[in-house]
């Protein structure tokens, strides 16, 4: 090799060691994952929580200037509802958008997150993530292996085939979804035989009658379209005891490799849009009644004396189940109670 080929050659290898590629780790170069189990849309239309990934991933790629890309799968498309949580703690998924409530088989903890008649407001629910019973619930979860990006709260109604569900009497008999384990321990109190799956599996399991009734956020029962097989919906519009965490969570381990202004822009961004899930969510919880009016189902509103009936059976039932579990579970609801 001559002198001006080698001189060539390491000029070339010194320009590619130079490369931003070459500098990045290589897992660095792939797309962070977002997985969710809502139907898919764009970032200005459809289930405001799929736009919510769509509007993370953008804003995060642009602020990073592309250090950062995103690839999101809808509709559980890329794994079963019930594993994102556990992928994210073993580091197999990036980032997921879910109810934190379907990991409670998995961390009991969690199950606070849609807790019967805890949290019965928007304001009340947004001051956990300041609150002390919000930072020890990041702190369980850190512990587990998960990071909280972005805190969403929804309330929630329930969609019927046959009669409104307003007070406990009305529940008895019937097959309902409530979607936690202490939802269903006060729904099994008022006289109902409870069915445990995911909101995405709502429509098929009512279309049957295998269930009659479920429970689920006023997003959910608009994207999965259950006015199609419901003729009554009981409204959050005026309260509720169904309110839920589904925050957008990533994966500790996954975090844990960017670098600390990547990790600071994800978190900042994260928390950014909890406003836009807010706005969302009460215009969700109007918009649910056009939908159902228009479909021809009865429309209900909750009552403030109904839900003091449903509060009072959740604290005989979930409160006390929850609180029993552990010392730690029982000190979560304790601070939870600090903020009604």
């Amino acid at each position: 090799m001559t002198v001006t080929t080698r001189r060539t050659a390491l000029a070339s290898l010194a320009a590619l060691a130079a490369s931003p590629l070459l500098l990045q780790p290589a897992w660095a170069q792939t797309a962070l994952k977002i997985s969710h189990q809502f139907p898919g849309g764009t970032i200005d239309a459809g289930d405001f929580r799929d736009r919510l990934t769509r509007m993370f991933a953008a804003e995060v790629e642009k602020r990073s200037k592309g250090a950062l890309k995103f690839a999101i799968y809808p509709g559980s498309s890329m794994m079963k509802t019930n594993a994102q949580f556990s992928s994210m703690r073993k580091g197999a998924l990036d980032l997921s958008l879910v109810p934190l409530s379907y990991a409670g088989g998995e961390v009991p903890e969690v199950n606070i997150g849609l807790m019967p008649g805890l949290v019965t407001s928007y304001e009340q629910a947004y001051g956990w993530k300041n609150a002390e019973v919000g930072k020890e619930l990041s702190r369980i979860l850190y512990d587990k292996g998960i990071v909280m990006v972005s805190w969403i709260w929804q309330g929630g109604g329930m969609a019927s085939r046959t009669k409104p569900v307003v007070d406990p009497d009305d529940a008895k008999g019937m097959k309902i979804r409530g979607g936690s384990r202490e939802m269903d321990l006060m729904l099994k109190a008022a006289g109902a035989a409870v069915v445990t799956l995911p909101s995405n599996e709502i429509y098929a399991a009512m279309q049957t009658g295998a269930m009659e009734a479920a429970l689920t956020s006023s997003t959910s029962l608009i994207s999965f379209r259950l006015e199609e097989v419901s003729k009554a919906l009981t409204t959050a519009r005026a309260g509720s005891y169904w309110f839920m965490l589904e925050p957008l969570m990533m994966s500790r381990a996954i975090f844990d490799r960017l670098p600390k202004d990547q990790q600071q822009l994800i978190l900042t961004v994260g928390a950014e849009l909890e406003a836009f899930a807010l706005k969302s969510s009460k215009e969700d919880d109007q918009q649910v009644a056009n939908v159902y009016q228009k479909a021809g189902a009865k429309v209900v509103d909750m009552n403030p004396a109904a839900l003091q009936k449903w509060q009072a059976i959740a604290k005989a039932t979930a409160w006390k189940d929850y609180s029993e579990k552990s010392p730690s579970c029982a000190n979560l609801l304790k601070l939870a109670e600090k903020t009604l």
